[in-house]
Parts: structure tokens; C-alpha cells; sequence
């Protein structure tokens, strides 16, 4: 069956092309959601003007979440979990339990289908790509790390150290304040 599609269909293709298709995805799916008409030569004329129409509208939605794309594209989200010895998890870390933590993190409400990704069973690092609109798909990094344990978050393990010896460094100058005055007052 070939049809013309309306909107924007994740991995098919974007308004204004034509595909063809299985008749039951067709008729069953696209069709009826409203994505997609039967490649008609009446519809075949309207080509240019879906394709202007959505690309206004893939404009303005692009514009709208790039602040949303800007929030998650470093975002780093650490998930302790029980693990064999091996590094394979007793459960799986899966795309519901990473929207809610970017929905507690950032406050961006997240659908699970918008993220590229299948349940997580191993340890360690593991990047998800979120899909906003058809353009805008920024990365997040997750890591999986055993309970009890710290995880090792990108640019953080550098930090510490400084901040380490910045609190060093200030515990040292307020004993060291603190003794001063009353050195001079005896």
C-alpha cells in the first residue's frame, strides 16, 4: 500500500513523503492516527504544501524544546543496583525508571517511548538517546553502579580532589584563626 504521510512517523519517514508500506501498518496504524492518507492523485497534488506545513511546524517545536535538548544533552544519571559478580543485574534499570529520574531531576516530563533504549541488565556506563522531535535528540549518560558503592561520574572524579583540599585548606585557616587571637590576647 502506499501512502502519504501527514505528520512525521518515527523511523518511516517525515511529512510529505511517500512510502510504501504493509496494508495492516497502513490501515491499521497510520491511517487510522491520522499520519498518513492513501497516495491518491488528488492527495499526490498536495505534496509541497504538508511538506511546507511541517516544516514550519518541525521549526517551531524545534525552537520550543532546545532548551528542554540543552537540560539533557550532559545530563549524568547515576542508578545503584544489585549485581553478580559478573556485572549482571539481579533486575534492569528500564526507560520508565530513567524518564521518572529525568522528571526528578530536571522537572521535564518524559514519555518512556521517547527514549531509545531497552532494559538495562549490566554495570557501568550506558548512553540513551531521548527523542524530542525529529531533529532534536539529545544523549544522556547513564551509569549503573552496585549498592553501596560511589559511582564514578564523568568530570567529577577531577573535581573532588580540588574541592578536597579547598576544605582542607579552609578547616586549616579557621584552627589556624582561631588560635591567632588568643596567641595575642595572652
Amino acid at each position: 500500500m502506499k501512502v502519504l504521510l501527514v505528520k512525521d512517523v518515527y523511523k518511516l519517514g517525515r511529512a510529505g513523503d511517500v512510502k510504501k508500506v504493509a496494508d495492516g501498518y497502513g490501515r491499521n496504524y497510520l491511517l487510522p492516527q491520522g499520519l498518513a492518507v492513501l497516495a491518491t492523485p488528488g492527495a499526490l497534488s498536495q505534496v509541497e504544501h504538508i511538506r511546507t506545513q511541517a516544516a514550519a511546524t518541525r521549526e517551531s517545536l524545534n525552537q520550543e524544546l532546545s532548551g528542554v535538548a540543552a537540560k539533557l544533552k550532559d545530563m549524568v544519571l547515576a542508578f545503584p543496583a544489585r549485581a553478580g559478580e559478573t556485572g549482571k543485574l539481579y533486575g534492569s534499570i528500564t526507560p520508565q525508571m530513567i524518564a521518572e529520574a529525568i522528571k526528578a531531576k530536571t522537572g521535564v516530563e518524559l514519555d518512556r517511548r521517547q527514549l531509545d533504549a531497552q532494559p538495562i541488565r549490566t554495570l557501568g556506563e550506558h548512553k540513551v538517546h531521548v527523542r524530542l522531535t525529529v531533529d532534536l535528540i539529545p544523549e544522556v549518560l547513564v551509569i549503573v553502579h552496585r549498592e553501596g558503592e560511589t559511582p564514578e561520574l564523568p568530570g567529577q572524579a577531577a573535581e573532588e580532589p580540588a574541592s578536597e583540599a579547598t576544605s582542607e585548606e579552609a578547616s586549616e585557616a579557621v584552627s589556624e584563626a582561631a588560635t591567632e587571637p588568643a596567641v595575642e590576647e595572652a
